[in-house]
């Protein structure tokens, strides 16, 4: 099983670092968070990031993978403005130059695989276990439930699903975070950090009591904000009030390093559970 490295508290610091310096919307919290579990995760395998933008989370990302030995971060965006949910590029027709002119900055452009097509792409030609599938891609419904559902099936046992903006102005994020995640007995603990949702892959004990109502308790909680979420800034009155105090009720404060690497601790699960042939689905 992973430990979280003697060393991550210096680690995370420089890390940060690079993250603060480049344009994007990760918050700290959230960047500290990502940068947890890339160094904690007990599952072999790739770091997959799925909508890279100009490269905020990519360096965090890389300089973990890097000081740690875990490979190229493998990140894939198209890097232009097709979706309504992409973020303003102010008349630039792509954020290819400022992603690549991120990464030279944080001199981690050899700890990043780029990808520059749609993650829907990549998927035709995807062979490889993933031990952290961060997705901040396409946060419409459609665009969020395919990044998930695509490289879904190449989690490795214990790996964790991160989903960026899960609180915020959108329907994809919410609904895949619910529907997908927290309503699946293909995972164990769950939890949510700022507007980052995420869980852990543990198919052979998400059906187990202690895992399933902790879900499903957060599921009720998120689910009452699904209908809301993507005009939450159009609400009014009573209406606003209600949202307010309903989001209020998802915890989402700071991660305790130590307390998440525990909480993610697992063994290994049965031999014939590793199989995806045998794994077990709701």
């Amino acid at each position: 099983m992973q430990r979280l490295p003697s060393d991550f508290s210096s680690v995370v610091a420089e890390a940060w670092e690079h993250v603060r310096r480049a344009p994007g919307f990760l918050t700290e919290k959230e960047a500290r968070f990502l940068l947890l579990a890339a160094a904690s995760t007990p599952a072999p395998g790739a770091i997959l990031e799925i909508g890279s933008f100009k490269g905020r989370s990519t360096v965090g990302l890389a300089t973990i993978a890097a000081r740690y030995g875990f490979g190229p971060v493998v990140a894939v965006d198209p890097h232009t403005a097709p979706s309504s949910t992409d973020p303003d590029l102010e008349g630039r027709s792509s954020s290819y130059e400022e992603f690549l002119q991120t990464l030279r900055g944080a001199a981690v452009e050899d700890a990043v695989e780029v990808h520059r097509v749609y993650s829907r792409e990549l998927a035709t030609r995807w062979n490889r276990p993933i031990r952290l599938l961060w997705i901040d891609g396409d946060h419409t419904l459609q665009g969020a439930r395919e990044d998930f559902r695509l490289f879904r099936p190449h989690l490795a046992p214990g790996a964790v699903v991160a989903i960026h903006d899960v609180l915020n102005a959108f329907e994809g994020p919410i609904r895949v975070f619910v529907e997908e995640i927290l309503e699946s007995d293909d995972f164990g603990p769950v939890g949510l950090c700022g507007s980052i949702g995420w869980g852990q892959y543990r198919p052979w004990e998400g059906a187990g009591r202690r895992f399933r109502r902790t879900r499903l308790r957060l599921a009720r909680r998120v689910a009452r904000l699904v209908p809301d979420a993507p005009r939450r800034h159009e609400l009014r009155g009573l209406s606003r009030l209600r949202y307010r105090l309903w989001r209020a009720l998802v915890p989402n404060g700071p991660v305790d390093p130590q307390r998440w690497s525990r909480i993610v601790a697992n063994t290994p699960p049965p031999a014939a559970r590793s199989d995806p042939e045998s794994r077990p689905r709701t």
